[in-house]
């Protein structure tokens, strides 16, 4: 049964984990196999209400000729045999005791699954937090003052997250989580992947955003900023229109989470707690067989006959847009103005028709728009207007979908001038009209036909559209003169100039169609959800904070418990530690180590069964400093470059080149970089030099990060050396230098002394340890019944089989190795009639929590 929410919700339930997954049923009438539950705002569907004797009585039917219904047209690009299932709100207010009869309606005879909201919360979801909040942000509007666009408001950004989570509440009733795939569409629900994938760990959901995502300075002012973003990485795969928008959208990422991305095989990934989100940059298209089939009716070729006989003589430009204010309707007027101002032999022949969609939300920034673009049509045709011109002529909307394409057959150009627009999707639309067919050809007359299939457009180069038209004039809407330049060219340029730009543009339209981006993103989708029974997944945090942490079958966590008591039953042991980002936090300001951290590795270097080295990247000079507390300490500095077993014993080197002149060509060039990113830094190393851009831009450090590695290997090709990016770092350092060979080396130092260990713990944190942590695995002189723990920081993927969450997990951990180490030195319990002392009762107290 399907059933209403009313009200608006805080926060939202659902368990994590997989157990839900496991218990979750599938709603009847379910099909077996995977389907696509296609997840939208508003239902593909009409609906109306018919007053009859019985009472009223619901009818429906498919949107099929609306443009804009692309929901319903992508079925075109899958399967037909794939079963499609709808969830959105429908095109009308059913009331309360109509809602259960109609959504089994729609289900039996639409698939289509309704999310009925109450009128508070559309007021406040949709009209208060998307069309007024979120929508001019998204296109770069800031709502500076009161009365310049709407601030944020908290109880709309609620309505916004209950109605989001009324559409999972009806996703839940009908998917069947282990083979259906999700796919959710646009700005209205990008919350809704976190409450998903909080119920189904391993549920299988894309999203595609059909605005434009605005840069980190626009973003970064929305002050639910990392919920939505958590939510989107919450997906497998996220689509964008453009690169300019998914550029954005990772610059976020970086910015404000501090996630990096790779790109692999032509796929953009990110690594989100061990689930790597595919980034897709594909531009929406038409539905060629729709409009070709409105071309061919008789009431479309009518209607452009008669609008041909209308404009009998003159060139007449057309403009189709919503009335809102990132249209750029009051911009165009103001160019048709200056074009007649400039070319006044163009007055009375050239006509610069407007259809205006209705507005798609209400307010004062709507009726100021309206305002405005009536009084400069007004005003524009008052000048130029003469008795049988009128230089503006103005549709308010909505029209039919045979009026706007019969205004498109007859159009020499259409102008496209929105300041800021996701993708808009008429410059296509125009150019497949423009191509012609047998009964507008018929209707038109003889010689029609060789008027068709050339086209110009005019487009602002601020919509998600104007990368993929080359052949189209591009104009800053801003620049008024620009624009009526373009209009004029668009209008007067020469026929086979027309023809060849209508050629090209045609052959993207026609092979990039809705079906071709539908299929397109489907694939991508499957092929992202590969993964997802290859590993094991936690669900973690609260509310819009909840993330899936994914790891391979063989990476878990290392118990504290289980390796003390591995620890106890060894005999010879070498532990390997690394120092930043493993035992100190990497924000912290003091890198020295704690009073904590010495005391507990003087506890593990205590014991006589313990070998400890710390390996670390840092110079030996730092590391003596540092660790000159900890006698019994072993120190490889600069990756194994230099190492020394204890305080009192020599450092020793590694046995490779001496010459070291290959740092005259790099460290001019490291300057060069240095100086020209601001934050960036130098480290020189007796064996090294690197570069650290940790405290530069997130974005310009990773981008010079990029181009100095290519630069450093190019000029290096011939020399000794390694050239390696690192966590904020560039290194370059001699060959045969890794700390992979500081654990061959001190386990064959041990082997030849007879003491081959039992017993291997090795942690660290980034690139440089996964060297280690190779070596390891692949090692096979270890004794068969050796105790291996080659554990990394962070849940990540990793040559390591362990992993523990933070430095804080590590110390932790270690503390319990120390306390158990100390308290198998302590002498043997004294008997109940001796008495022991405060201080040894208190000792063995402390330990004893640790074992």
């Amino acid at each position: 049964m399907l059933m209403n929410v009313p009200g608006i919700i805080t926060d939202f339930g659902g368990g994590g984990g997989e157990g839900d997954e496991e218990k979750g049923e599938v709603s009847p009438g379910v099909k077996n196999g995977s389907r696509r539950i296609i997840v939208a705002n508003q239902l593909p569907v009409k609906a109306f209400c018919k007053d009859e004797k019985e009472g009223k009585k619901w009818c429906f039917e498919w949107d099929r000729y609306a443009l804009d219904t692309l929901i319903l047209q992508l079925k075109d690009g899958l399967s037909p045999d794939l079963e499609i299932v709808y969830v959105g709100c429908l095109k009308a207010d059913v009331e309360l005791n109509d809602q259960e009869e109609v959504a089994n309606f729609l289900w039996e005879k639409f698939r289509c699954v309704p999310t009925f909201l109450s009128l508070d919360l559309i007021n406040k979801y949709y009209h208060g937090f998307c069309k007024h909040y979120l929508w001019p942000l998204f296109h770069y509007m800031l709502p500076l003052t009161s009365s310049h666009g709407v601030r944020f408001d908290r109880s709309n950004w609620l309505a916004y997250v209950s109605a989001n989570k009324i559409f999972a509440d009806k996703v839940y009733e009908v998917i069947n989580p282990d083979d259906d795939y999700v796919w959710i569409q646009d700005y209205h629900l990008m919350v809704l992947p976190t409450m998903l994938r909080k119920k189904y760990s391993r549920i299988k959901v894309g999203f595609f955003l059909h605005s434009p995502f605005p840069s980190s300075e626009i973003y970064r002012t929305l002050p639910v900023r990392d919920e939505i973003l958590r939510a989107l990485l919450n997906c497998d795969l996220v689509g964008f229109q453009t690169f300019d928008y998914a550029r954005h959208f990772l610059s976020c990422c970086s910015r404000m989470l501090g996630l990096d991305y790779q790109s692999k095989r032509g796929y953009i990934g990110i690594d989100y707690f061990g689930r790597t989100v595919t980034i897709k940059i594909l531009p929406v298209g038409i539905h060629m067989g729709q409009i070709q089939n409105v071309m061919s009716l008789p009431d479309t070729a009518k209607k452009a006959k008669e609008l041909k006989e209308k404009y009998e003589g003159k060139i007449v430009l057309l403009g189709i847009d919503d009335m809102d204010m990132f249209k750029g309707i009051g911009l165009k007027f103001l160019a048709m103005g200056h074009l007649l101002e400039q070319s006044p032999s163009l007055r009375g022949r050239v006509v610069l028709v407007q259809i205006t969609n209705p507005p798609r939300s209400r307010g004062n920034d709507i009726r100021e728009v309206e305002e405005e673009v009536k009084k400069i049509a007004s005003e524009i045709n008052m000048k130029y207007g003469k008795p049988g011109y009128e230089p503006i002529v103005c549709i308010n909307g909505p029209v039919s979908t045979q009026d706007k394409i019969a205004h498109y057959v007859i159009s020499e150009c259409v102008v496209v001038n929105a300041v800021r627009d996701g993708m808009n999707l008429v410059p296509y639309e125009y150019t497949v009209s423009r191509q012609s067919n047998n009964n507008l050809d018929k209707a038109l007359g003889p010689g029609f036909n060789g008027e068709q299939r050339k086209s110009m457009i005019v487009v602002s180069e601020f919509i998600g559209c104007s990368p993929s038209l080359s052949g189209a004039i591009r104009v800053n809407p801003w620049d008024i003169e620009s624009v009526a330049t373009g209009m004029t060219s668009g209008a007067m340029m020469n026929d086979r100039e027309k023809e060849l730009r209508h050629e090209k543009h045609y052959r993207y339209v026609s092979s990039h169609d809705v079906a071709y981006w539908a299929r397109s993103f489907d694939q991508d989708l499957k092929r992202a959800c590969e993964e997802h029974y290859h590993k094991r997944c936690w669900g973690i945090g609260l509310g819009l904070g909840f993330r899936v942490v994914a790891l391979g079958p063989n990476f878990k966590k290392l118990s504290v418990a289980h390796i003390v008591s591995s620890y106890k039953l060894t005999n010879s042991r070498l532990i390997l530690l690394d120092y930043d980002g493993t035992m100190l936090p990497e924000d912290k300001v003091d890198k020295a180590p704690s009073a904590e951290v010495i005391s507990i590795l003087n506890g593990l270097c205590s014991d006589p069964k313990n070998i400890v080295f710390i390996v670390s990247g840092r110079g030996r000079d730092t590391l003596s400093k540092w660790f000159s507390p900890c006698p019994e300490l072993g120190l490889s500095a600069e990756h194994g470059y230099f190492t020394r077993w204890s305080k009192d014993s020599d450092w020793e080197s590694r046995p490779v080149p001496a010459d070291l002149d290959w740092k005259k060509v790099v460290l001019p060039i490291m300057k060069k970089y240095t100086e020209a990113t601001d934050g960036s830094s130098i480290e020189q190393k007796e064996s090294a030099l690197v570069w650290h851009h940790l405290e530069a831009d997130p974005d310009f450090g990773i981008w010079q990060a990029k181009e100095l590695l290519d630069h450093l290997e190019s000029v290096l090709a011939n020399e000794p050396v390694v050239v390696k990016r690192g966590q904020h770092i560039v290194e370059v350092k001699p060959q045969d230098v890794s700390k992979g060979l500081v654990f061959q080396s001190l386990l064959a130092s041990m082997q030849s002394k007879g003491k081959s260990p039992d017993f291997m713990l090795c942690i660290g944190d980034d690139r440089s340890d996964e060297d280690m942590f190779e070596s390891i695995a692949s090692n096979n002189s270890l004794p068969d019944n050796a105790e291996v723990f080659a554990c990394t920081v962070g849940q990540k993927p990793s040559m390591a089989k362990y992993y523990l969450d933070d430095p804080a997990e590590v110390v932790k951990m270690l503390q319990g190795l120390s306390a158990a180490s100390t308290a198998m030195q302590l002498p043997p319990k004294a008997p109940v009639h001796q008495v022991a002392s405060v201080e040894d009762l208190s000792i063995v107290k402390n330990h004893a929590s640790f074992v």
